[in-house]
């Protein structure tokens, strides 16, 4: 592989990039003007092609790890030119980083494999032939992990603020042996209140995703507008369970009410 960019070096880019390359870059929009600061991944993943599009050779690998629905991945290969491929990340980066699950879809899978074992990537399975198979697994799956996230922030928030926090751990736990929900709320909010925006735009396409295949998506954008709430907080959070309730609390009632 004569090299590589990655384009978007947020906290994946960050992670995937391996050290001591010289023949590896990285740029990301939000480096260039405040109002682009904002910007998340999913928001951009199309504009990204269309603008990349003109300056690759025509055997250049453009390798999609943006999590967005399958007809967005489509429209963005229909504009790149060159050999696209939809990668679909499948777990947080960190710790796995390089060990990370990727998939891999489209007519050019088997290439942009190679290119991934290369930047020593050592998790990748090919999805499908098609430019969106990846996606759908990813998209899909998302439905059921940032839901139940979303979910959970709602029970505990609830919970704390009728003051009944632990009966309602001790009756998930009871139902649940060996879950430990106190955790598992303590972690969920924990990544919500750092991506929560992220997760909000990876929602969205989610929404999208399920609009077009026409089983409905009410759930999910219930968790576009909690993911949403608690990420644009834009607070740190806090070590525990019970801080992070307490800092969140007033904020998101702060949030709801009316101007």
């Amino acid at each position: 592989m004569r090299g590589a960019t990655f384009i978007g070096f947020g906290e994946a880019g960050a992670a995937f990039a391996p050290p001591g390359r010289s023949d590896i870059r990285g740029y990301d929009i939000k480096l260039d003007t405040p109002a682009t600061r904002a910007n998340k991944p999913a928001d951009q993943a199309l504009v990204a092609a269309h603008t990349a599009a003109p300056h690759l050779a025509s055997d250049a690998l453009w390798l999609d790890m943006n999590s967005v629905a399958p007809d967005t991945k489509r429209a963005a290969a229909a504009a790149i030119g060159a050999r696209y491929v939809d990668v679909a990340v499948m777990a947080p980066v960190h710790p796995g980083r390089h060990a990370t699950p990727l998939l891999v879809a489209g007519p050019h899978a088997e290439a942009g494999a190679a290119a991934l074992r290369d930047l020593g990537f050592t998790n990748i399975a090919i999805a499908g032939p098609s430019v969106g198979d990846a996606s759908a697994i990813k998209m899909i799956r998302s439905v059921m992990v940032k839901g139940i996230e979303a979910l959970t922030a709602e029970c505990a928030l609830a919970a704390e603020a009728a003051g009944v926090r632990a009966a309602v751990i001790a009756s998930l736990d009871a139902s649940w042996p060996g879950a430990d929900w106190a955790k598992r709320f303590d972690y969920n909010l924990d990544r919500m209140m750092l991506h929560g925006q992220r997760r909000a735009a990876e929602m969205e396409e989610v929404t999208k995703t399920l609009d077009a295949l026409g089983t409905g998506s009410a759930m999910t954008r219930g968790t576009v507008e909690r993911q949403r709430a608690i990420g644009s907080l834009n607070t740190a959070p806090p070590d525990g369970l019970a801080a992070k309730l307490d800092l969140i609390l007033p904020l998101l009632t702060r949030q709801e009410q009316p101007a």
